[in-house]
């Protein structure tokens, strides 16, 4: 069946990030991973100790740079990888791992400042928490803005108050939703984490979550499902009481129907968790990156389903 998909140059029936960036820089566009030595305020103290239940000890920083190693020397490893297979991309500088606004302006300008130099480097993603944005920070922020193409990626991953409490979140609803107006109201692109398959999160739930999101002014989503990585409170939490995981049907399922409530201007930057191998308790389908999107391609095409069909 042909799509008409208007966001798309190729079979998806959704907006890639791909086809976002060649729309923007009329390029292939990589990111590179890097691992800024950030710390959380939710592992410090300063909102809560321990941190997400779910978070590695590299702070989600699994495909980042190693942290002993200078930024530039991160980007510049990162960078001949990705040539070998596009030699021809721009690159972003996406800083990942833990809390990446989490510090004096002074020590930002020290990680951001190199990389908007660059002529190598069109842009810089910044992962952070909306509680870890100071109003000298947005100010910061808006600057960067103006000299390269600035995203900022907030972590939500749920909109329900009791699952934020049972992974340990320590962050507020009404929080996020100023963080993301105050962003927005510079101009500022908005990406936002969402984690589907959170303990004893129905369905129902999960779709609630992307309908709120749709409502806000956000640029693009990261759509992630919950994976049980070793040595973190959650593998101690699952071990203990075994909560019902989706099956890769039911997350594919449960994404598909998201993708329907999303406006087919917003920007679907992942549609899965990638873990590495050796990382993965459960589920292990997950290490079937490609399967999975093949199989939501599929699906999409044979029901004829496109991004925003339930708006």
């Amino acid at each position: 069946m042909k799509n008409n998909f208007k966001y798309s140059n190729d079979n998806k029936r959704y907006h890639t990030l791909t086809y976002y960036y060649k729309n923007i820089f009329n390029s292939k566009v990589c990111k590179v991973s890097l691992n800024a030595n950030f710390t959380c305020p939710n592992i410090d103290g300063k909102v809560g100790y321990g941190g997400c239940i779910y978070c590695s000890k590299l702070g989600s920083g699994e495909f980042g740079g190693n942290p002993k190693e200078k930024l530039i020397d991160q980007f510049e490893k990162g960078k001949e990888i990705m040539k070998r297979k596009w030699p021809k991309a721009k690159f972003i500088a996406y800083f990942q791992a833990n809390t990446n606004t989490y510090a004096p302006i002074e020590k930002l300008k020290e990680c951001f400042e190199p990389f908007i130099k660059r002529e190598d480097c069109i842009g810089i993603s910044i992962a952070t928490r909306s509680d870890s944005i100071t109003d000298e920070c947005i100010n910061y922020l808006t600057d960067i803005n103006q000299r390269t193409f600035l995203t900022i990626e907030l972590g939500l991953q749920t909109i329900h108050k009791e699952t934020s409490k049972l992974i340990n979140r320590c962050s507020t609803l009404n929080n996020f939703e100023k963080m993301v107006k105050k962003l927005r109201s510079k101009n500022i692109n908005v990406v936002v984490h969402i984690i589907n398959g959170l303990p004893y999160e129905t369905e129902e739930m999960m779709l609630d979550t992307v309908k709120y999101l749709n409502k806000l002014d956000i640029n693009g989503i990261k759509i992630h499902m919950l994976a049980i990585l070793k040595n973190t409170p959650l593998e101690k939490y699952y071990q203990k009481n075994k909560f019902k995981l989706l099956t890769k049907d039911e997350y594919i399922k449960i994404v598909i129907k998201q993708l329907e409530y999303l406006r087919p201007e917003i920007v679907i930057h992942r549609l899965t968790e990638d873990p590495k191998k050796e990382d993965i308790i459960e589920p292990t389908w997950l290490t079937k990156k490609v399967t999975i999107l093949n199989e939501i391609d599929k699906i999409m095409a044979k029901e004829n389903i496109i991004q925003g069909d339930k708006i």
